[in-house]
């Protein structure tokens, strides 16, 4: 991949912005968002196909009531079960959606609302996704830890209480390479119970080194399954390859993981077939690895810096409680994840119905943790969000709030021997 206008800080250079440009106007002027690149893993599965099969046929406005409340009468709720529970039919029944999956949640996962925090190491990216914080592009304060401010940021995480912990780096091979992200599993190991991946995607063999390293799980956000919609969206870098993103919760337990998690990032294509191919993703994946942890995030856009524009589109906490409560009850062994993007009036009520994880203590900078969660101020410069988030509690702000509602708060229930 050629990184030769790879923004680093400061303002464009005359070619960063022609090439910006071009890639913006000129479609000729990108590689082929179906087509592999060098030293991309191709894997032999039939699941991108069993579930573009049902997205592609899915005609949302061809349910009724009869259908919805058909599936809600069902022990086992089926593929088309789950398509009724997704349209617009659906709509005027969210109250008895929402009581369906509040005992779907208590039957396999009772009370437990599970927490976690995310860590964010590097916010470098080769990547041009219009909508992205972090993008090429954009001209932001770029930071990628040394392994001592990793481990320093790990510390204080680790003083607050918390157990699980989320790695996140933008998507840069060059500057936050494999080995990198797998020493930064090492030392999350002498802190943390879990530890979970959010990175670019690689092949098989990578994830079983990151695995060896330390992490129990990786979580890869489809964005949006719309293919030509994906085209339109992410205009350079290797996530443009549409195919090789869909398959790598796949390769990552081809190489050991214990788990996986999906999500489409609700408000960049029709909400309705994002959410159905989410949740087929996991379903037919559930089918091939039995064995392993699957989970769901829900996110919808959040506000970026340098761009005031990205809102979400037509998808409203109406909505969002209708696809989760559609989640719960078709994928009833699946964790629910809730993130800081939402309100914490939202999640405190949707922690009651379908969510079974949330985060606390959120920062989506590089390098800040220190200052925002004791106050002071760090030497160092910090790195730039990739979004603003709308739940800014800490972790025993969580914690109590989640008591007071009758749940059970939990930080780890895993116990290594």
């Amino acid at each position: 991949m050629d990184n030769s206008f790879f923004v680093d800080s400061g303002a464009l250079s005359p070619e960063a912005l022609e090439r910006k440009h071009r890639l913006e106007t000129d479609p000729s002027s990108r590689i082929s968002h179906l087509e592999y690149l060098p030293g991309m893993e191709i894997i032999q599965s039939d699941t991108c196909k069993n579930v573009m099969n049902h997205v592609g046929s899915y005609d949302y406005s061809s349910f009724t009531a009869k259908d919805v409340l058909r599936a809600l009468e069902k022990d086992v709720c089926t593929v088309e079960d789950f398509k009724a529970l997704l349209s617009p039919a659906a709509e005027p029944f969210i109250e008895k959606m929402a009581q369906r999956a509040r005992e779907e949640t208590s039957r396999h996962f009772g009370n437990s609302v599970y927490i976690f925090t995310p860590l964010y190491i590097a916010n470098y990216c080769e990547n041009y996704c219009v909508y992205c914080g972090f993008n090429c592009y954009n001209n932001i304060r770029r930071m990628k830890l040394s392994y001592e401010q990793i481990e320093n940021e790990m510390k204080v995480i680790s003083s607050s209480g918390m157990e699980e912990i989320l790695i996140l780096t933008g998507e840069s091979r060059g500057k936050s390479g494999v080995e990198y992200i797998g020493e930064a599993c090492k030392l999350a190991r002498k802190y943390f119970r879990l530890v979970g991946l959010e990175i670019y995607p690689v092949n098989t063999d990578e994830y079983e080194y990151l695995h060896k390293c330390g992490a129990d799980y990786v979580t890869v956000f489809q964005e949006t399954y719309d293919v030509d919609k994906y085209e339109t969206l992410h205009l350079y870098g290797h996530k443009r390859v549409w195919p090789y993103r869909f398959d790598s919760q796949e390769r990552a337990l081809m190489g050991g993981m214990r788990g996986v998690g999906f999500s489409a990032l609700l408000g960049l294509s029709d909400f309705r077939k994002d959410a159905l191919a989410t949740g087929l993703h996991v379903y037919y994946l559930q089918r091939k690895y039995p064995h392993a942890e699957m989970s769901l995030s829900c996110p919808r856009l959040r506000p970026i810096i340098n761009n005031d524009k990205i809102t979400p589109l037509d998808v409203h906490e109406k909505q969002l409680c209708q696809i989760l409560c559609a989640y719960r009850i078709f994928l009833p062994f699946a964790g629910i994840t809730v993130s800081s993007r939402e309100s914490a009036r939202f999640r405190n009520g949707i922690v009651k119905i379908a969510a079974t994880k949330v985060s606390a203590g959120v920062s989506t900078g590089i390098g800040d943790h220190e200052s925002k969660y004791t106050g002071k101020k760090c030497s160092g410069t910090e790195g730039d969000e990739q979004f603003e988030i709308n739940d800014s509690r800490s972790l025993n702000e969580m914690y109590g709030d989640i008591a007071a509602g009758g749940l059970q708060p939990v930080l780890n229930d895993y116990l290594y021997v």
